[in-house]
């Protein structure tokens, strides 16, 4: 019988299994493996004390620091006591405390003039930071500490763990002793040539530095080689799908000289941005060869995206074939149908493909259209009567078929699953060209890894003609008059002639309440602090109609109505017939109504960074000038507000990407959620490490031109085994 690898041991053999359940459960660790990648948050330094002032609100911390004083309080006539202990890092201060029958053996070991080590959840109680019955491990004064804490530390550092309830740091430290001695048998995923070319430490040791360092070095050798080793595993993903991409066959699809997209260019009542002529020939480049285009058009909110898919859709349509458009809700594939219909005109009621009178059919496929209108939709794509198609994921059906499906277009991919990218790409005779839009910034590096497989194109310059945006955040608890101020503002606009939006973060119905049932039992830290549900488009469109907004048009527009109510509210939108539309995120993505000048979100801290800047995006699209309102109950001193006064202060979407992106964890930027593997990245931080990761990929792309199937290194195969079980391959490739 094969002997199981030692790093691929189950923790519980080592560790037991009450703790090895722990990690299971709350840290994700199962193998011994997994345990030597949990790495060190940060070190302390063992002669000094944490510096309390900088500890974070709401997070689990593991600090030292020394005891200042120790009190016992009674409470309820005698009943009940308290232990107040205080810690000093000789700056700042932090309270402890300690409830019931638990204090007496703090009261007994926590006396003051002794240190700690304390681990638990900082919150503010009476405006002071407080942590509510931490657990600790004393600290002898001669640095001779007790074997409870973790005996093994060798230098000066002691290591402190991403840690969890009921698994303190040095717990952590404990077991990581147990399973050091397997770090000998890691295997090195870097071929040797470029391990010692680039001067790494080997795996094993490396391992073992990091979590057993002597000196700071030590950290910082360790660090270099294990950062390495993750972005190189994984730019050897991309770079074997790219590979593996490049020798798919498609055909070339060049426009016909004065044929459609010559037709459309003369009838344009605007020039092309630079930007645009610029990225549409990057686009032309890649529709003219034999392999497919995989390519990612990313652009600021309004940038002109859907001008420059449009006219790589008409060259497709040119040359014979069919382009198809994905979008993610029915509200946008009616949108960009009618968009793409009227800048069009007569060219999109054309006949048959390629025919003399130059025009095309653009027919709509989404799930509630009814039967003959699906029916003549099915029909006119299978005969290729019709050149351009816009749906949603109703275009992935097996029942949908093309005569030549050559381009796929998809907006707001990060919308869409791997498997229906895949499906649709299925549909052609040959794999069809594809064309992925964001209107999410995404930074340089953040694209090498999220969506290494696809070559980037960047529109940054916005069309003329548009606007710019105000924005301001609205402290509704602090200053309900700035409030009040903000509805006065949608009246002026509506006043003047013009719209607004008003977005929440809720429906407010039925199905909403049972969600939130759901969601009370694992509220989040900040939910926690307000103790109220987020605010609802049905409750807010009611209190403005009788309130501030008393005598205007106040409609409504969520996911759930009808797809017909929606369109009707849109089109009412649109044509200036609503003054305010509250609304949920169904708005954040492509509706364009020049005439909406105002902006109010409600909640502003339950959405991401982003997500923000992209709801904002919806308004200053005509000629007159944008207003977004942030409305927040958060204080003043909260993360939060802190992003909040991020998004207010630039109307540069890269530079919020990068807020978004060092605020959130890394895992999330592999679109963890999306994969529904566990993060791969644990050293390799995506912002901050762009030399890295740019360094790797080179090194990456030099290894699969040469080896592919990696046959010549097989520890580097092994590696990639470990890394991407086939589904996150897979995911890798389609970001």
């Amino acid at each position: 019988m094969d002997r199981v690898p030692a790093l691929d041991e189950p923790l519980k053999k080592l560790l037991g299994g009450p703790t090895a359940k722990v990690m299971a459960e709350q840290l994700d660790l199962h193998t011994v493996g997994d345990l030597l990648h949990h790495y060190p948050r940060r070190y302390e330094e063992r002669g000094q004390l944490t510096k309390l002032a900088e500890l974070p609100l709401d997070e689990d911390v593991t600090v030292v620091a020394q005891v200042a004083d120790a009190r016992v309080h009674t409470f309820n006539g005698g009943r009940g006591q308290r232990l107040e202990i205080t810690i000093t890092d000789g700056s700042g201060r932090l309270q402890l405390v300690f409830f019931g029958r638990g204090i007496h053996k703090p009261h007994k070991e926590l006396l003051p003039g002794s240190r700690a080590m304390f681990a638990g959840k900082v919150s503010m109680f009476n405006r002071r930071l407080q942590l509510a019955h931490p657990t600790y491990a004393k600290l002898s004064a001669d640095g001779d500490d007790s074997a409870e804490v973790v005996d093994s530390w060798a230098g000066a550092l002691i290591p402190i763990y991403p840690a969890c309830k009921g698994l303190e740091s040095w717990k952590i430290a404990k077991a990581v002793d147990a399973v050091l001695p397997s770090a000998q048998e890691a295997v090195d995923p870097l071929p040797p040539s470029l391990r010692e070319g680039r001067g790494f430490v080997p795996l094993p040791e490396a391992l073992l530095k990091v979590h057993r360092p002597h000196t700071k070095d030590d950290v910082e050798q360790a660090r270099q080689r294990l950062k390495w080793d993750e972005a190189f595993v994984l730019q050897v993903a991309l770079a074997r799908r790219r590979h593996a991409d490049a020798q798919l066959p498609a055909v070339a699809r060049r426009p016909a000289p004065g044929g459609l997209l010559d037709a459309f260019d003369a009838k344009l009542p605007f020039t092309l941005t630079d930007g645009q002529r610029t990225v549409s020939k990057e686009i032309f480049d890649d529709l003219a060869t034999e392999h497919p285009m995989h390519r990612l058009l990313q652009g600021e909110v309004g940038s002109g995206k859907t001008m420059v898919a449009l006219r790589a859709m008409l060259a497709v349509v040119d040359s014979g074939g069919q382009a198809a458009m994905l979008a993610p809700t029915e509200v946008l594939a009616q949108q960009h149908h009618r968009s793409i219909t009227e800048m069009m005109g007569e060219l999109a009621e054309g006949g048959m493909l390629g025919g003399s009178d130059l025009g095309t059919k653009v027919v709509l496929l989404t799930g509630s259209m009814g039967a003959p209108a699906r029916r003549q939709a099915l029909l006119d794509l299978v005969t290729g009567e019709a050149g351009i198609v816009i749906g949603t994921h109703a275009l992935i059906e097996d029942k949908v078929q093309f005569h030549d499906l050559g381009l796929v277009v998809v907006d707001e991919q990060h919308r869409f699953g791997v498997e229906q990218r895949d499906a649709l790409r299925g549909k052609g005779k040959q794999p069809p060209h594809l064309l992925v839009m964001t209107a999410t910034p995404i930074p340089r590096t953040v694209a090498m890894t999220v969506f290494g497989d696809l070559e980037t194109s960047v529109l940054d310059q916005l069309p003329a003609g548009r606007s710019p945006i105000a924005s301001h955040v609205v402290p509704a608890q602090d200053k309900p008059h700035f409030l009040a101020r903000a509805w006065e503002r949608v009246r002026e606009e509506a006043t003047k002639g013009h719209q607004a939006y008003v977005v929440c973060p809720r429906i407010g119905d039925s199905a909403d309440e049972a969600e939130e049932k759901k969601a009370a039992k694992k509220k989040s830290k900040e939910d926690e602090a307000e103790k109220r549900p987020p605010l609802a488009v049905l409750d807010i469109a009611e209190q403005l109609r009788a309130g501030p907004l008393q005598g205007l048009r106040v409609e409504v527009l969520h996911g759930r109505m009808q797809p017909d109510d929606k369109d009707d509210v849109m089109r009412r939108f649109a044509a200036g017939e609503v003054d305010a539309l509250v609304a949920t995120t169904v708005i954040e993505v492509g509706v364009n109504v020049p005439n909406a000048t105002a902006m109010v979100i409600m909640d502003a801290d339950r959405f991401g960074v982003s997500q923000l800047h992209q709801l904002r995006g919806r308004v200053g699209r005509g000629s007159a000038p944008g207003l977004c309102l942030l409305v927040t109950e958060m204080p003043e001193a909260s993360a939060a507000r802190a992003r909040l006064n991020a998004v207010a202060a630039t109307l540069d979407g890269f530079e919020l990407s990068r807020i978004d992106l060092e605020q959130r964890r890394e895992g999330d930027v592999l679109g963890q959620a999306q994969s529904g593997v566990r993060s791969s990245l644990r050293m390799l931080a995506v912002i901050e490490d762009e030399e890295v990761i740019v360094a790797a990929r080179e090194e990456a792309v030099a290894v699969v031109s040469q080896d592919p199937d990696l046959e010549r290194l097989p520890a580097l195969r092994t590696a990639l085994d470990a890394l991407l079980d086939k589904d996150r391959e897979q995911y890798l490739d389609k970001g």
